[in-house]
């Protein structure tokens, strides 16, 4: 490897290490978001130290690409004001993944990870940005029907695809425990019936979609429901818990046509601790039921 790109490499390691971790420590952010944010460091580092290891010849440029990209949103991350309480309009941003690219192997292959995350969620993210540029800030002429559709879909996709990633991890337990397990077993029965019945509704997608468990603070109940192009057949007034991507694209280049074998691997990556803290947090949130 070039010495000069080693030592970039190197320096960057070093950037990422005691210097930006302590800056993290002494910020305003809750404890829970602080060590997320450190993990998100040492999955970056240890992806640099991976590539340090590898003959220049063998050195994948499109992940270099890819860790670039992750430097610079950590870097916009900490020059940002720990005060930042919502997103303007057209600066939505990529979100890191939890995880390295080839974590839920053999279940998700890395290949359709990294194309996933980086190219289709991205395309998302560069779509709702446009459209809330021309909705809100340009306020562009009509056809304004158009840039709502825009909004709506590539809306969708991000907020659909950000709780997708954290919904998985490679420490999977398998089955779910706490709140959402009994509120789960209150509402289908089993553990063993919801399984069935969100698998069975994943199947059922026709085309493109998602398979979404949501809690409805209407209803005080735990509801599934196709979201069919993911931004029609969905639910008013509900919080999405659990989703399940189930477009060619999340699964075509590892099982081409076989989507049921998927989902049946799918099962095995489930975060059931990020499903939870997703539960505890909208029942928070009290409606008067009807």
């Amino acid at each position: 490897m070039d010495k000069e790109y080693q030592n970039y490499l190197e320096s960057l390691i070093e950037w990422g290490g005691e210097k930006v971790k302590n800056k993290i420590q002494e910020s305003s952010l809750p404890e829970e978001e602080k060590q997320h944010a450190i993990q998100q460091v040492v999955i970056w580092q240890n992806n640099i130290y991976e590539i340090l290891k590898q003959e220049e010849s063998d050195i994948d440029i499109d992940r270099l690409e890819d860790l670039r990209l992750a430097g610079e949103n950590i870097f916009q991350e900490m020059r940002q004001p720990q005060t930042k309480d919502s997103v303007p309009y057209g600066k939505h941003q990529l979100p890191a993944l939890p995880y390295q690219y080839n974590a839920l192997e053999p279940y998700i292959s890395e290949q359709i990870m990294r194309l996933h995350h980086t190219k289709h969620h991205q395309s998302y993210v560069n779509g709702l940005n446009k459209a809330e540029k021309a909705l809100y800030i340009d306020k562009k002429d009509p056809p304004i029907k158009h840039w709502l559709r825009e909004q709506a879909f590539h809306g969708s996709g991000h907020y659909l695809h950000t709780i997708f990633w954290f919904n998985m991890t490679p420490n999977s337990k398998k089955q779910p425990s706490g709140e959402i397990l009994q509120q789960i077993n209150k509402d289908f029965g089993s553990w063993n019936s919801f399984k069935k019945l969100f698998t069975d509704i994943a199947k059922s997608v026709e085309g493109n979609g998602w398979a979404v468990l949501v809690w409805s603070p209407r209803s005080g109940k735990l509801a599934i429901q196709s979201y069919e192009k993911h931004q029609f057949f969905q639910l008013p007034d509900t919080i999405p818990l659990l989703v399940l991507d189930v477009w060619e694209h999340a699964y075509y280049l590892q099982h081409q046509t076989d989507k049921v074998a998927y989902i049946n691997n799918w099962w095995n990556v489930v975060n059931w601790d990020n499903v939870n803290d997703r539960f505890e947090e909208a029942k928070k949130l009290k409606w008067t039921l009807f």
